[in-house]
């Protein structure tokens, strides 16, 4: 199983964590920039945590950031940039976003209630796509759990694209909900912590080993 999930280990606060997730495989490192975010560190700070992650496995995460935060964000060497939204947020700035940092470069994270509800203009612009566990009050990182199911229909629907699946992932369940949601690309970040934004060594290793036993 393992050899073909891609993991994204989320919310990264201190090198050390960084360090702990690229030795156990994972394949992407998150960095929230999102001030309201219990995980969220200044661009500053952000810019000296991607001294100790590759090219190629950096990854930046906020919330409908502004004219000024773009261009700011966009200075930095990220390899790609994770947006979350409201679906209310109109085409005009979801093109913007994709002339600024890319189409192969942007993943979509929209914040939607159900997967029926999920805005299908989105797939004329990128082709990455964050599915969270819905909450009416906060973007991301909340521990709950996604509906596995609904994150299966739209991927089984939309082959071409490619779907991450987020929401209360950890060691005890990731086996599961690799198996119920047909996911190869998933996003871990509360599950494998002592508080928000401090990883937890011995959670990140038995979430990796997790997915390499299958079980």
């Amino acid at each position: 199983m393992s050899n073909s999930i891609k993991v994204k280990v989320c919310g990264i606060k201190r090198e050390e964590d960084s360090v702990t997730a690229l030795i156990e495989g994972a394949d992407f490192i998150g960095i929230n920039v999102y001030k309201d975010s219990p995980r969220s560190v200044s661009l500053d700070r952000a810019e000296e945590l991607l001294a100790k992650i590759p090219e190629g496995k950096r990854v930046v995460v906020d919330v409908s950031p502004d004219d000024t935060k773009r261009m700011l964000i966009k200075k930095l060497s990220f390899d790609y940039f994770q947006l979350h939204f409201d679906i209310s947020t109109e085409e005009t700035v979801i093109s913007e976003w994709v002339k600024i940092f890319g189409r192969e470069k942007l993943w979509l994270a929209p914040r939607i209630p159900s997967i029926d509800e999920f805005p299908r203009f989105l797939f004329d612009y990128v082709d990455t796509f964050l599915i969270d566990a819905f909450s009416e009050n906060v973007f991301g990182g909340t521990g709950k759990t996604g509906n596995w199911d609904d994150f299966a229909k739209i991927r089984k629907r939309y082959l071409e694209k490619n779907f991450i699946l987020a929401g209360g992932l950890n060691p005890e369940n990731i086996c599961d909900a690799v198996k119920n949601s047909g996911a190869e690309h998933v996003d871990v970040n509360s599950g494998v912590e002592s508080e928000p934004g401090v990883k937890d060594a011995e959670k990140v290793h038995k979430f990796f080993a997790a997915l390499k036993s299958g079980y």
